[in-house]
């Protein structure tokens, strides 16, 4: 089908995407309640797998409209540049309330956690081990995607995929080292406001770094498929911009809660 257009914006076609990702979204918290409550996480499961598959197929359909249809114009990708802006912004204000918890109850501990921090009974992690090592992995990543992004605008295809597939695998190795940091803590959420603070806030830069690696790893799959050129790669620069956020988030997530805080 020929698609005439006599202006530069993208005007949407109907998709049935956004009820069916609002359903699965409907169902994943209404399920995480349920998994609290009467222990049964079946419908947590049944709402990620219906918001999993609507992803898949919604990022299919756009992938489509931007390389395939040419509907992502320069107007269009502008106004997705800004969005990306507004919802890093976003993310920015939502990490900034857990390090507000944090400082809260760790600037003026109260008699209910001892007077101290850490309260009494925690042993925290030593900032120089595992947490030093992910440091570096992040870091490291963050140099490897910037590596890949100016391979792609260098029309360097294999740089490109040689940094595109070292972030990846660093991220996956940053997670399984957390995963592993995770299941040796002498600590868990219920201890005290240090339990709930930390693996509230590592835990959602944990997420984050998850939803790194795969949009990273969508952008490895649309590159050996040459999905990009040097001048129209909008796609993976969001990828890259979000990764960059989450290192600087773990930079602070470092220096307050596994440095200052121990």
């Amino acid at each position: 089908m020929m698609i005439k257009s006599n202006h530069a914006f993208h005007l949407v076609d109907q998709s049935p995407w956004p009820l069916t990702g609002a359903i699965g979204a409907l169902l994943m918290t209404s399920g995480i309640v349920k998994w609290f409550h009467s222990f049964n996480p079946q419908l947590f499961f049944l709402g990620t797998l219906i918001l999993a598959l609507t992803c898949i197929q919604w990022w299919r359909d756009i992938s489509r409209e931007s390389t395939f249809q040419g509907l992502h114009t320069f107007i269009v990708a502008s106004g997705m540049r800004w969005g990306m802006i507004l919802f890093i912004t976003s993310e920015v204000l939502f990490f900034f309330s857990f390090f507000w918890a944090f400082f809260h109850s760790s600037l003026a501990p109260t008699m209910e956690i001892g007077l101290q921090w850490p309260p009494s009974g925690i042993s925290p992690f030593n900032p120089l081990q595992v947490p030093l090592l992910n440091t570096i992995i992040l870091l490291a990543s963050g140099v490897t995607v910037t590596w890949a992004h100016h391979g792609l605008m260098e029309n360097k295809f294999s740089q490109t995929f040689q940094g595109l597939l070292l972030t990846v695998t660093l991220g996956v190795y940053f997670t399984m080292l957390q995963a592993m940091e995770y299941w040796e803590a002498s600590f868990s959420i219920a201890d005290s406001a240090y339990g709930s603070t930390f693996f509230i806030a590592t835990g959602f830069h944990g997420l984050h770094v998850i939803i790194g690696t795969t949009f990273l790893l969508v952008c490895l799959s649309r590159h050996i498929k040459c999905h990009f050129s040097s001048g129209h790669h909008f796609g993976f620069e969001a990828a890259a911009w979000y990764w960059h956020f989450v290192d600087v988030v773990w930079l602070f997530l470092y220096m307050t809660i596994y440095w200052w805080g121990s």
